[in-house]
């Protein structure tokens, strides 16, 4: 059996794989176009059920189905469905439970004929819970007995031998996906409820974290006066490690009045300015990027990358200094 494994391996080239692999991504991309036409009025009434639906879309398939199944139901729950996908080999010990009139369920069988789906039906008629059916076979009895059938039959599979379930599952999961954002989109579906079922996630912390969940404040705070003298502002500077320092108003408003950043200093120094003498407002800069606590802190990361800064003073409506943040304290938080 080793020397017929040798010989074989011997006659496979480079070449032969790149056509078998090119040859695969053919079928199943025709079989994806080939089903765009037959998206009619049934894919519409499905996603009218799913929509009225008061209850959950409970996913069954069997096997390669099965598996596929169970991603739709994890697809449309991130994004505005409550689903989730129920075995049907157990659902017959038990777990047919699960399933109530106030849910629809969406059953995968490429054949239509699957014996563990076709046990489920039975209970799901007697509830009077809708069924859709995803199949590549309209007059199974799978599709004969569902309220909603939609089509997904392929011309061929990618196995050599159209055996092995290759464009039929990969059809299945499209559909499904195109289920899923089509319902989001009528939902009215944002970013923002995405990050929210999303909270572990780089999405997640870019669209629920805001600039005051990770600015510093308080005594964090490298804050000077108009009248402080330079030579002060870089002790306080050096002493908050921000890269500069924000100037606020001697009055008792206390508004912010100005910054001064590293690149101001290398700037200062090719002037040859006093530090000793020179006071802040003199050489402060008055127009400047800041951002407000309730921002996005993707927002905060949006404007660094645009101006090409590392730093930015966190200024209230009142134009009062209430936090700071640099690139360094975005990287910690997962943002950048």
């Amino acid at each position: 059996m080793r020397t017929m494994d040798k010989a074989l391996r011997s006659t496979v080239t480079d070449q032969s794989l790149l056509d078998s692999g090119r040859r695969a991504l053919d079928i199943e991309a025709r079989a994806l176009t080939a089903m765009a036409p037959r998206l009619e009025a049934a894919f519409a009434a499905a996603c009218r059920l799913c929509i009225d639906c008061s209850g959950r879309v409970i996913v069954t398939g069997m096997g390669k189905s099965g598996h596929v199944a169970g991603k739709i139901a994890a697809t449309l729950a991130s994004t505005g469905t409550a689903a989730f996908y129920l075995h049907p080999a157990e659902a017959s010990h038990g777990d047919i439970g699960m399933i109530t009139r106030d849910d629809v369920v969406l059953a995968l069988s490429y054949s239509g004929e699957t014996p563990e789906v076709l046990l489920l039906l039975p209970h799901v008629s007697r509830l009077g819970a809708p069924l859709i059916a995803l199949t590549g076979s309209p007059q199974s009895t799978l599709a004969r007995n569902a309220d909603v059938t939609i089509d997904i039959r392929v011309a061929e599979e990618a196995c050599p031998l159209n055996l092995a379930p290759t464009a039929s599952t990969t059809a299945s999961l499209a559909m499904g996906d195109a289920l899923a954002v089509a319902l989001l989109e009528a939902r009215g579906f944002t970013a923002q409820d995405f990050a929210r079922s999303h909270p572990g996630g780089s999405l997640g912390r870019k669209l629920l974290l805001h600039v005051r969940d990770v600015m510093r404040k308080d005594g964090e705070l490298p804050v000077v006066g108009p009248t402080t003298l330079l030579a002060d502002g870089l002790i306080e500077m050096s002493r908050k490690g921000l890269g500069m320092t924000v100037i606020v108003s001697d009055d008792a408003a206390r508004e912010v009045v100005g910054v001064f950043t590293d690149g101001d200093l290398r700037r200062t120094f090719d002037g040859r300015v006093n530090v000793h003498q020179t006071q802040m407002q003199a050489i402060m800069t008055r127009e400047f990027k800041r951002i407000g606590p309730d921002e996005l802190a993707a927002e905060a990361v949006h404007l660094m990358e645009t101006h090409r800064i590392t730093v930015l003073p966190v200024i209230d409506a009142a134009n009062q200094l209430v936090g700071a943040l640099n690139v360094h304290d975005l990287l910690r938080a997962g943002v950048v």
